[in-house]
């Protein structure tokens, strides 16, 4: 009795002060992430774990609403996390490794995207949802499998492959799911097909080509602008100043922060590599803001997707077949490129974490202008669709981490 009332006491004060909240989820977070370190697991699983005790789904101390009101601090994160990755993405890299990181790139989308359609189509789906499912499969969770290559210290070749695959395989599931809405939405809405499914994928092909401009003139900006600066101080500032606004800016202009920011960092890295202090200097900030980050995607989890037995099954397939797919796409990939047994065989582990991206697409076709007088019963197979992805990232942002972290000690050796 005692306990319940100290709980509902820490909820309701917790409720008045979005301060007090953080400071709760970044407590909770250290140590669940400090124990799952102690059982040799990835600490930012202690981190989502933290969030779904916290949230809504059991704990009820950070509200649905408080959710929302953060979210921004989430935007500041990923996009610190795409320029991380950006900034992996040399001309020298490139060059060594680029058409083996693309070929690579395209085996491990086409064939979880060929796989999951597939079997979900075999299991009754109609074929129109499991192809959009198929593309979603494509996505992955770039910043899971970043953290964790930071928390270890990981280089080298098998490092340079993980960077150079999850830079390109976002924008390569977003042209994927351009294509494949723009074919099949005018069906599903119930209007006819050819000016709808051009203009889908000329909106598509749009938000990737404005993405990359942003992240481009951000990068030369923040060259510029910070290159004959000595003090820290004012590069640490200029740098967050250029960040937040590129940031801003794509999610204003309904861009993709995640492409903009990749963008970025490789031309900011490519542009000097006096340029790499930027990194050395923002490095001391980022911890607490990626803890927090997923902390906050571990409160918008929920248990009451386990109770819907058709997303549990068919969300099941989904996550088998997309991790089946992801491994006999790196596989088939690293073969026709002649790559090393390592790569061939730990490569596709390092991505398994599915989020963010996923739960965009799914939602942006229930938000979708055209389908907005669809059919009643084309709005609950969306429903299904969101809850499928929600299901998957539930398990894979659990289980995921740990299956890279493993993937990337022995792919690089540590």
């Amino acid at each position: 009795m005692l306990l319940t009332e100290l709980f509902n006491g820490i909820k309701h004060v917790a409720a008045q002060s979005i301060i007090l909240s953080v400071g709760i989820m970044l407590f909770s977070g250290y140590f669940l992430g400090k124990l799952f370190q102690l059982m040799k697991l990835p600490a930012i699983t202690g981190y989502i774990l933290a969030g779904l005790l916290l949230g809504h789904s059991v704990g009820g101390i950070v509200a649905a609403k408080m959710e929302h009101t953060l979210s921004s601090l989430t935007e500041i994160a990923l996009g610190l996390i795409a320029l991380t990755i950006g900034s992996e993405f040399n001309l020298a890299k490139i060059k060594r490794t680029g058409s083996r990181i693309l070929v690579i790139t395209l085996f491990q989308a086409m064939i979880p995207f060929l796989l999951v359609t597939f079997f979900l189509n075999l299991a009754g789906m109609d074929l129109r949802y499991a192809l959009l499912l198929g593309a979603i499969s494509i996505a992955t969770a770039p910043a899971a499998t970043v953290i964790i290559i930071r928390e270890l210290r990981a280089r080298g070749e098998f490092i340079d492959y993980v960077y150079g695959i999850v830079a390109f395989d976002d924008a390569i599931c977003v042209i994927f799911f351009g294509i494949v809405f723009a074919v099949i939405g005018p069906s599903l809405s119930g209007i006819a097909a050819g000016g709808g499914a051009l203009a889908g994928f000329l909106h598509a092909m749009k938000d990737i080509v404005f993405s990359a401009i942003l992240g481009v003139a951000g990068g030369i900006a923040l060259h510029f602008l910070t290159y004959k600066k000595y003090k820290k101080n004012e590069i640490q500032i200029i740098s967050l100043a250029v960040i937040f606004l590129v940031t801003g800016l794509t999610i204003v202009l309904h861009l993709s922060p995640l492409i903009a920011n990749m963008i970025f960092g490789a031309v900011l890295v490519n542009f000097s590599h006096k340029n790499k202090r930027i990194f050395t200097i923002l490095e001391p900030l980022t911890p607490p803001i990626f803890a927090f980050f997923f902390i906050l995607a571990g409160t918008e989890l929920s248990l009451n997707i386990f109770s819907k037995g058709t997303v549990v099954l068919m969300g099941g397939i989904y996550l088998f077949t997309r991790f089946a797919g992801r491994m006999a796409g790196v596989y088939v990939g690293a073969v026709a490129t002649k790559m090393s047994g390592t790569i061939k065989k730990y490569l596709g582990l390092c991505f398994t974490p599915q989020a963010g991206v996923a739960i965009g697409l799914a939602l942006f076709m229930q938000s979708s202008p055209i389908m907005l007088n669809a059919p009643a019963n084309v709005k609950l197979a969306l429903v299904l669709i969101v809850n499928i992805i929600l299901f998957s990232v539930f398990i894979n942002e659990l289980v995921g981490p740990p299956i890279s972290k493993y993937a990337i000690i022995k792919g690089a050796n540590l």
